[in-house]
């Protein structure tokens, strides 16, 4: 049989954005729209609700404008509203093309919310389908509360679906707008509609209030859905949407009967994009693109990974634009340490292995940190080898910082035996001391990393003088790593992990 291809629609700039705190500026609605449509590749994109503010207007234009500019206009949609034309206005006037009306999927929502009859409602709807024509806009119908609808008024549903299927409809939505549905009834109620309208064209919107999102989907699905609506990294009102990267992948590896257009190995690159814009960080473990989703813990995997890939499945990394790690921490185990060992291009003996994988389970019990770039000096340390001995000392720096005047350091460090001594200002003490730093290895004609990140924490309730951890990331020509310092204060936490980086770049 051959497979069926269905849509996806996102509506991460709609309803995505009624995720909690969330509102995305123009520039950033663009540049989402442009990585949805040309990089994913999803078949539309819904960009927002009409009527909503001035902002949103002119965010909603910069879309249309640059979709009308590359042949994409018919796939960016606008939420409207039974208003005798107002809001179809609106999207007209922001230069939008395609509507979809929110109309009421129950006879609860009907009855209670908007105190009309089924006769009533529809023949409101008619008119804005038939205005929309008029003016040239394509109209697809948002059925709103459409699962409690099927639960306690499907009469009503199928009324309403008949009088749909006789007008220029060119796309009838069904959402679980609460989140209710358990697989079964997606499946059953989806079924049931498609049994009688198999020519019409159904899409499916599931939301994740009991982590069913997903699941549903591909119930959904099963019972001949035409399209699905998602949202990246699952955002959306309450629980948010089902999301994009999970359901992109359940759908590629186990429903061969089911084709998307949709480009899975920029999903993370998507996903991190939209993290950044809207504020709401990814889950560690959220399936896919989580930081976790591809670190092995266990020593026993990355020994498996060793022998014939003995724990890698389906969902490989690389098919995401990711690569797999092994985390270094108490449950580490010989095969774990190896592999990072790899990456670092060292060797060690058994017996010298034994006694590292020891000391980085006893720095786990501790709930130390132990990165990749953390074994040169644990090896170091349990060892006690002269051939990762550390190359670059700070041997001591002075830090001054007062009121009106620029901070400085003066900073005294050893390379490979020679000393060197430098002062510089900066916008901060630690800037001043990176300054000082950048003077002392312009001398020697060498350029330092650039830092890219740099995350500060102390354990979770904690006082003024708890430990201070500060993990720098750094960038050169050839990779990205992490460096990390332990002291009470920040600013020496931060010179323990530059010396770190200093070590790595000189080994």
């Amino acid at each position: 049989m051959e497979a069926k291809q269905i849509e996806i629609m996102d509506t991460t700039l709609r309803d995505g954005e009624q995720t909690s705190g969330v509102s995305f500026s123009a520039s950033e609605k663009l540049t989402i729209a442009k990585l949805l449509l040309e990089e994913l590749k999803v078949d539309r994109i819904e960009i927002a609700s009409a009527r909503v503010s001035e902002g949103e207007f002119q965010a909603v234009k910069g879309v249309t404008n640059w979709a009308k500019a590359n042949n994409y206009l018919d796939k960016v949609e606008v939420l409207t509203f039974v208003d005798k034309g107002v809001s179809l206005e609106w999207m007209i006037e922001a230069g939008a093309k395609v509507q979809n009306l929110l109309t009421k999927g129950s006879l609860n929502h009907l009855t209670y919310q908007l105190k009309k009859t089924p006769s009533q409602h529809f023949t409101e709807i008619k008119e804005t389908i038939l205005n929309a024509e008029s003016k040239g806009i394509e109209t697809n119908v948002y059925l709103e509360d459409w699962s409690n609808g099927m639960r306690n008024s499907k009469d009503y549903v199928f009324e309403f679906l008949a009088f749909l299927s006789t007008q220029n409809v060119k796309r009838i939505m069904l959402p679980d707008t609460l989140g209710i549905l358990t697989p079964y009834e997606s499946f059953d109620f989806v079924k049931q509609i498609k049994d009688q309208y198999p020519h019409l064209h159904f899409d499916f919107h599931a939301h994740n209030d009991y982590d069913l999102g997903v699941a549903n989907v591909m119930a959904g699905l099963n019972a001949g859905a035409d399209g699905l609506h998602l949202t990246i990294n699952g955002m959306g009102e309450r629980a948010g949407n089902a999301p994009m990267a999970s359901t992109i992948a359940v759908i590629n590896d186990f429903m061969p009967h089911i084709k998307i257009a949709a480009n899975e190995k920029v999903l993370y690159t998507v996903s991190k994009l939209v993290e950044n814009f809207s504020g709401i960080m990814i889950p560690a473990n959220k399936p896919v693109i989580g930081a976790n989703v591809f670190t092995q813990t266990a020593g026993i995997h990355a020994d498996g990974d060793n022998k014939k890939n003995l724990y890698f499945s389906e969902l490989m990394p690389e098919r995401f634009g990711r690569t797999r790690k092994y985390a270094l921490g108490k449950a580490s185990g010989k095969a774990n340490i190896q592999k990072n060992l790899q990456e670092l291009g060292l060797q060690l003996n058994d017996n010298d292995l034994k006694k590292v994988t020891q000391r980085i389970i006893e720095l786990g019990d501790k709930k130390e940190v132990v990165t990749k770039e953390d074994l040169p000096y644990i090896i170091s340390d349990v060892l006690d080898s002269y051939s990762y001995q550390e190359n670059v000392k700070v041997n001591s720096y002075a830090l001054t910082h007062a009121k009106g005047l620029k901070p400085s350091t003066t900073v005294s460090i050893t390379i490979n035996g020679t000393v060197y001594e430098q002062n510089a200002s900066g916008d901060g003490q630690f800037d001043a001391f990176m300054n000082a730093l950048r003077g002392i290895y312009k001398i020697k004609k060498k350029e330092l990393p650039e830092l890219i990140d740099y995350a500060v924490r102390i354990p979770p309730g904690s006082h003024s003088d708890a430990l201070c951890e500060t993990i720098i990331t750094w960038k050169n020509a050839t990779k990205e790593f992490k460096t990390r310092g332990l002291d009470s204060d920040q600013t020496v936490s931060a010179i323990k992990a530059t010396e770190k980086m200093l070590n790595i770049i000189t080994n």
